[in-house]
């Protein structure tokens, strides 16, 4: 079983991730799943009436508008980073939170590395599911890596000189 940091804790994780080519067909009733975009846009209907909780995850070259006014029907957005140096799932995150004010999980998934949680928690990201190589307990320590941010962000919107 994969563990997770979610909300600055390691846990083990319970939602199933489906992978791009997944079948509707092959979903239990009652488990919860994180199902790829294309799911969601051909089954979004009885994804709904299902009894398990729904999440929908988002490749880093889809769009955040595309379920900007749906994101209430999700307990869990998941966006992917295919690979360290691909940013895009940075800028959906502050969409979601900031735009469309989603309120649910939003995970990390994908070449998720220690250097990038912090960061990630400034976009509004509260869960990573880190590289199976990588370790979670040194990288929940990167959450303190700064004690101060000058920036505004999604996690504290006014700029330093603002807060003074």
């Amino acid at each position: 079983m994969q563990r997770i940091i979610k909300h600055n804790e390691i846990v083990d994780e319970t939602w199933h991730l489906l992978p791009k080519d997944a079948s509707f067909d092959d979903l239990s009733n009652c488990d919860d799943y994180i199902v790829p975009l294309q799911m969601w846009r051909d089954h979004a209907h009885a994804l709904q009436a299902r009894d398990g909780g729904l999440g929908v995850w988002l490749d880093s070259d889809e769009e955040a508008e595309e379920i900007g006014d749906q994101v209430q029907h999700f307990r869990v957005i998941a966006l992917n980073f295919p690979a360290f140096t691909d940013g895009r799932s940075y800028s959906n995150a502050r969409l979601l939170r900031d735009r469309y004010q989603y309120k649910g999980e939003l995970r990390a998934i994908g070449d998720v590395l220690r250097d990038q949680l912090f960061y990630m928690a400034r976009c509004g990201f509260d869960a990573f599911a880190l590289r199976a190589d990588k370790d979670p307990q040194d990288a929940l320590q990167s959450l303190k890596d700064f004690s101060v941010t000058y920036q505004g962000a999604t996690d504290e919107p006014l700029p330093l000189f603002r807060r003074r």
